[in-house]
């Protein structure tokens, strides 16, 4: 996993955790509350307890999601190009929901309802007065339903590696601790910098671009350079093709001449034969004159 893709999840984290305070904030004020007693020592190792429950539940989820992602997803695209266009495309998705889109919204009504099923464990947890309560009440706090969690564990999918996806989902619950441990003057400055620079819309811009990048880039860059040698391999058959027609007018031309020079062998060999036949029937013409002349000649 890069460096790039950890530093999206942590951004994706801080930018976003103005939108998780709305759901959290009620959450944050009821263990506040429940700490009311303890010193105020002990009172912030119990919110370093409980976020560290809350981390970890977050790498829990992260692990699942990358388990998933490498017993389900991984073989189906071995060999290809698929992993880097799906993680561009949940990149995009991400992205967008972080612009304002709420693609995400039905998913966190059903992991409402999943919450409210863990009800009555969650009231065992209170007052948050000691450390394994603290550590308990993180644990249960990584299911509030939250779209920006589920954005992130669909990055946790695509890591394709359980442990990829459980770092990449600790490094995201990093990046919300700033808002929710600090006080209400700090809380009030960070939401105006973050909701005036429109930094939310910002990341998420910056996530679109970057998953169109991931995604369509090298196909574009392959695709070109798969052209590039097409055009090599079409210059290369060209040269072939003109060395063949130099090659093919020589042989044709041999074969022409060897055409011509045997029926001028054939000439030759029957001029030859006809000439030995001549000479042949003179002899015998001559032998027979002598004959014919030596028999006249007896006669008288």
């Amino acid at each position: 996993m890069t460096t790039a893709l950890l530093v999206a999840a942590l951004l994706m984290g801080f930018f976003g955790s103005p939108h998780c305070l709305g759901m959290c904030g009620g959450l944050v004020t009821a263990f506040g509350l429940s700490m009311k007693d303890a010193s105020p020592a002990k009172r912030r190792a119990l919110v370093a307890t409980y976020h560290l429950g809350r981390l970890s539940s977050y790498a829990l989820l992260g692990l699942i999601a990358g388990l998933i992602g490498t017993t389900v997803l991984a073989p189906l695209m071995m060999g290809n190009s698929m992993p880097r266009i799906l993680l561009g495309l949940v990149l995009v998705f991400v992205g967008v929901t972080m612009l304002g889109a709420p693609f995400l919204n039905k998913l966190e009504r059903f992991g409402m309802r999943f919450w409210q099923y863990l009800s009555p464990l969650r009231q065992k947890v209170f007052p948050l007065n000691t450390f394994p309560r603290a550590l308990t009440a993180g644990l249960l706090w990584g299911f509030l339903p939250c779209g920006l969690v589920y954005g992130a564990l669909l990055i946790a999918v695509v890591a394709h590696n359980p442990l990829n996806g459980a770092a990449l989902m600790f490094v995201f619950g990093l990046g919300t601790i700033p808002m929710l441990v600090a006080t209400h003057e700090t809380v009030g400055w960070l939401r105006d910098k973050i909701g005036r620079f429109r930094l939310r819309q910002l990341n998420g811009a910056v996530m679109v671009i970057s998953g169109l990048a991931v995604a369509v880039v090298p196909m574009v860059m392959s695709s070109m350079h798969g052209g590039h040698d097409m055009s090599n391999m079409h210059g290369d058959h060209m040269q072939m093709s003109d060395s063949e027609m130099m090659d093919m007018p020589m042989d044709a031309d041999m074969d022409h001449s060897s055409h011509h020079m045997m029926p001028a062998d054939d000439n030759t060999s029957h001029q030859g034969m006809d000439h030995s036949m001549h000479d042949m029937s003179d002899a015998s013409m001559d032998m027979n004159h002598n004959e014919h002349s030596e028999t006249m000649e007896h006669a008288q």
